[in-house]
């Protein structure tokens, strides 16, 4: 019995240790960097949100979704998703670092101005 489990717990470690086939590397991959939309405008950012939520069947506010699985063992358990439903999880994270980003910059708000004052009230004239 002993024996047993000592091949069994090296399978485990042998297949989690494969090479990016575990549950839970796959699902890290989903998340993405928000930086890399910095630089794209705006109104191209949303259109471009928009269009990948759309694609997918997803809201603009999709995240990557995690599964729990047992006790320590998210490194050794294979990935048995559909190949569609990763492409969801990917587009989830796309869409969730492309909403980061779109908060952190503050797009599709109305500008703020920079001088308080009262409505009705003209802006007066620096002293001279």
């Amino acid at each position: 019995m002993r024996w047993n489990m000592v091949v069994l717990a090296s399978c485990l470690m042998t297949a989690g240790c494969v090479g990016g086939t575990s549950m839970a590397e796959r699902q890290d991959e989903a998340v993405q960097s928000s930086l890399q939309y910095d630089d794209v405008p705006c109104d191209q950012l949303l259109a471009q949100r928009s269009q990948v939520a759309q694609q997918y069947n997803l809201p603009v506010t999709a995240k990557p979704s995690f599964s729990n699985p047992a006790m320590g063992f998210g490194p050794f358990t294979p990935d048995m998703r559909s190949k569609a439903q990763r492409d969801s999880d990917t587009a989830s994270g796309e869409i969730d670092a492309m909403s980061r980003s779109i908060d952190r910059r503050d797009c599709g708000k109305p500008k703020k101005k920079d001088k308080f004052a009262l409505p009705g009230s003209k802006p007066s004239s620096p002293a001279q």
